[in-house]
């Protein structure tokens, strides 16, 4: 067995690598990097398979089989990632430079860190000779992720879902270490808020700009709606996770207001990560009115990316848009998008393993599970495998939540790598303790 100094050592070298591949989406391009994946798990008696809608990217699919009946585990990740301006970043995004005691470059944390600690505790076990004594390990390497994963987890599990189904499903959105009121926590991202995006549309009459008056400009009937958006926010509500995540801090779910005080005189800087766990969000991104700078627009439209927690809907968000803008007198609200939130049980025997591997670790933390505001490919599977209990789980003991947030699609993006070697332990012991 691979020893943990050396799966550090391995887990870093293998994400130096991945991040020197240009995987930007779009276009991506992802399958130089798959190719060199693949070789790493087959070398290692992995049975790989590359599967993709278009030939330059390919989705890698790499077994490990049992030797009984069993469940199946997955790890999952991505291999594309966003956009880099060099001229924003101290070191070249594409570089895998280690400096300082971290690896830098983009999808250092979004998410070739978290693929290349899978694959190396993958392969560090398989080497070794470790195979499941009952059901089956499985790497799961998508594209396409950052631009909604048509390509990747959508087409997956759509096209071949006997490939790709899993019991367990480990993927991205949780495990950062953060401390609340003296105590260490790791967020365990059960669930994933929906999205129900709407447009808000103004009527107004024409006329020539150099007349203002003449005109009815419905641009600035949006004013006040900006206004709201900005001073007021919808009431929370309280689900089942951010519930349980509240009173895993030590605080009443019955009383979010009061939490979220709590929370900011602690620290303020964990409010805006976790606030918007309880309840529906809203905000303006995107505006648009008159086409030519001389006329007065008789339309304006204002487009707001909405975010609503699992189990809530249409109704909860037009609950919301009502308490902040109230009546909306001569305004129109169309919906754009709307997709249901999505999330796995709270308790389960993946949970109760993660759990466990944390108090073994840090013994004097514990974990809390939390809902991502955004998504992740998650989502494709709990809606192809609804018995499929997926968290998203990347234990980071060193970086804290605090550091990594302001650096996901950032410039400067990178991963501390002794919390490499943390995950990559974390991965190889999950799949002895629940494989055998």
């Amino acid at each position: 067995m691979t020893a943990p100094s050396d799966l550090q050592r391995e887990t870093t070298e293998l994400l130096q690598r991945l991040i020197r591949f240009r995987t930007v989406n779009p276009p991506g391009g992802e399958r130089a990097c798959q190719e060199l994946l693949a070789d790493v798990l087959r070398s290692a008696g992995f049975a790989v398979e590359l599967l993709g809608a278009e030939p330059e990217r390919p989705n890698l699919v790499a077994r490990l089989r049992g030797q009984r009946p069993g469940p199946t585990l997955g790890y999952l990740g991505h291999v594309d990632t966003v956009l880099a301006h060099p001229d924003e970043w101290t070191r070249d995004p594409w570089s895998g430079d280690v400096a300082d005691g971290f690896v830098w470059g983009r999808g250092a944390l979004d998410m070739k860190g978290q693929v290349a600690a899978e694959v190396a505790a993958a392969v560090s076990l398989a080497r070794g000779g470790w195979r499941p004594a009952r059901g089956e390990l499985l790497i799961l390497v998508v594209v396409d992720e950052e631009t909604g994963g048509r390509l990747g987890a959508a087409w997956l599990t759509r096209e071949h879902p006997e490939k790709v189904r899993v019991d367990y499903l480990l993927n991205e959105g949780g495990g950062e270490v953060f401390e609340y009121r003296g105590r260490r926590r790791y967020g365990v991202c059960t669930a994933e808020k929906g999205v129900f995006r709407f447009t808000i549309t103004a009527e107004g009459v024409a006329g020539h700009a150099s007349q203002p008056k003449l005109g009815d400009n419905a641009l600035l009937k949006l004013a006040p709606v900006l206004e709201a958006l900005a001073t007021r926010q919808p009431s929370y509500v309280m689900t089942e996770a951010p519930a349980a995540f509240l009173r895993g801090l030590g605080e009443d779910p019955s009383d979010p207001a009061a939490a979220v005080r709590r929370m900011a005189e602690a620290d303020p800087r964990l409010v805006p990560l976790f606030e918007p766990m309880f309840g529906v969000t809203l905000a303006p991104t995107q505006a648009a009115a008159s086409e030519k700078v001389n006329v007065i627009p008789s339309r304006a439209q204002l487009k707001v990316d909405c975010r609503v927690p699992p189990g809530l809907g249409v109704e909860a968000v037009r609950r919301a848009i009502a308490e902040v803008l109230g009546p909306a007198d001569g305004l129109r609200i169309d919906f754009d998008e709307q997709v249901e939130g999505n999330g796995s049980p709270l308790g389960s025997p993946l949970r109760d393993a993660i759990n466990a591997w944390i108090a073994s670790q840090d013994p004097l933390a514990a974990t809390v599970p939390v809902v991502l505001p955004g998504f992740t490919d998650s989502r494709h599977f709990r809606a192809a495998f609804p018995d499929c209990v997926a968290y998203g789980f990347f234990p980071q003991m060193h970086q804290s939540r605090l550091e990594t947030a302001p650096l996901v699609h950032g410039a400067d993006e990178r991963i501390d790598v002794r919390d490499l070697g943390f995950a990559a332990t974390f991965y190889r012991d999950l799949a002895r303790s629940l494989l055998g």
